[in-house]
């Protein structure tokens, strides 16, 4: 009995398909902007948590003043070399540590010139970034002891000053200083605050202060990046960081801390929680449209039980029952409401993966949602198709066969 109601509503559908069209309509744009909304949601997110990421493996960032994560009052002094080698040494749990000393200056080669980031640092400045070389060689500890003019570009920097040349061996000017670039780093892209880390230049730290910033010693430095052993706690790196520096900087106990620390994996998880917490509600405000689908499948099924009163009237004077002919609409009402989740699932398949492209985040195709959706689409049917037919299966047959 199921299946001949079942092809019954397919040919009263048939029987109308503008209208039929029209009435899904509601369905299909709803099905399919929650399914894209929640997609491209689920794609921003993990492309937030992969740039964070790519800022350094379980980092942390000692910097001087306010600012992430524990803050201090403007013109706070800056950190040494010094206090870098003490954090090394005198806190458990570290992989590595880097001190940094960055600033802007003007950069030439031949007739080409621009102004690039300049890092002074240390090698470990590379596996705490996780840096990959590309060509060339990067500078070790030697380097740093000796001083030397040399340096190592990111693709940014290479592609605007040297175009199609190989930079390796070259001797490019930076500020006054002529510096030899003796590697290149790999394509590293964006951070998740929209800074190009390709547009970089990083040269041994004791070459920035006396040759390029023109400072006599290493007590001048920007901020010191920490990486934690795998499975460290951050939580217990930040507070034994906090009390060597509160002790170097002879802090009282009621003066506030004047550095901070960022921890760049609370950062991803609070971005992170942040575009989920986006993505539900622009997927709850695009369900809105399957309830407005909802409504019109509605609207349509009373106007088809008005449109067939005498065709329900007879039915019934023949002998079938109320439950048959709810069964009837109620069916019609979940095969319109479905073919609009179906063709709805398919339009957010071509728009997640055109979108995804577009706006440059993954294509995190996800079973669950779409069937999730369809369902959702399915229930609407029910919950909105169930009046109707109730109201038809409640007519009175000698009533429906006097309609005109």
């Amino acid at each position: 009995m199921f299946f001949n109601t079942f092809l019954i509503a397919l040919r009263e559908i048939r029987r109308n398909l503008m209208r039929a069209f029209l009435t899904v309509l509601g369905i299909v744009i709803g099905v399919a902007a929650v399914i894209t909304m929640v997609t491209l949601g689920r794609g921003a997110t993990e492309t937030v948590k992969a740039q964070v990421s790519n800022l350094g493996s379980n980092l942390l960032v000692l910097r001087p003043g306010m600012g992430f994560g524990r803050g201090g009052g403007p013109g706070a002094p800056q950190f040494s070399v010094e206090d870098a080698k003490i954090i090394g040494e005198q806190v458990g749990g570290i992989r590595a540590v880097a001190p940094i000393d960055e600033a802007s200056f003007s950069t030439q080669f031949l007739d080409k010139a621009r102004t690039s980031r300049i890092s002074g640092t240390y090698p470990e400045y590379f596996s705490i970034g996780k840096w990959k070389l590309a060509d060339g060689r990067l500078f070790d500890h030697t380097d740093i002891t000796e001083g030397r003019a040399v340096c190592v570009i990111g693709q940014t920097v290479k592609r605007e000053l040297f175009g199609d040349q190989d930079p390796i061996g070259q001797r490019m000017r930076i500020k006054t200083a002529s510096i030899q670039v003796i590697g290149v780093l790999a394509v590293k892209g964006q951070t998740g605050f929209g800074q190009d880390q390709d547009d970089t230049i990083v040269i041994p730290l004791t070459t920035f202060a006396r040759r390029i910033k023109g400072a006599a010693s290493l007590k001048s430095i920007d901020q010191i990046m920490i990486s934690g052993e795998d499975g460290a706690s951050t939580e217990g790196i930040i507070n034994d960081v906090s009390s060597i520096m509160r002790e170097r900087r002879s802090l009282r106990p009621n003066e506030d801390d004047n550095f901070n620390i960022m921890d760049t994996r609370q950062i991803a998880e609070t971005l992170s929680s942040t575009t989920k917490v986006m993505t539900t509600l622009l997927g709850a405000v695009a369900g809105v449209s399957l309830l407005v689908g909802g409504i019109g499948i509605m609207n349509i099924m009373l106007v088809s039980v008005t449109e067939r009163t005498r065709e329900i009237g007879i039915r019934l004077a023949i002998g079938a029952r109320a439950r048959e002919v709810l069964l009837q609409f109620l069916v019609e009402a979940i095969t319109l409401s479905s073919f609009g989740g179906v063709v709805g699932i398919s339009l957010a398949f071509g728009l997640c993966v055109w979108l995804s492209k577009l706006i440059e985040v993954p294509f995190l195709f996800d079973p669950k949602i779409n069937v999730i959706a369809f369902i959702f689409s399915a229930a609407v049917g029910i919950l909105f198709g169930f009046m109707p037919a109730r109201r038809a299966a409640a007519l009175d047959p000698i009533e429906a066969l006097r309609h005109e």
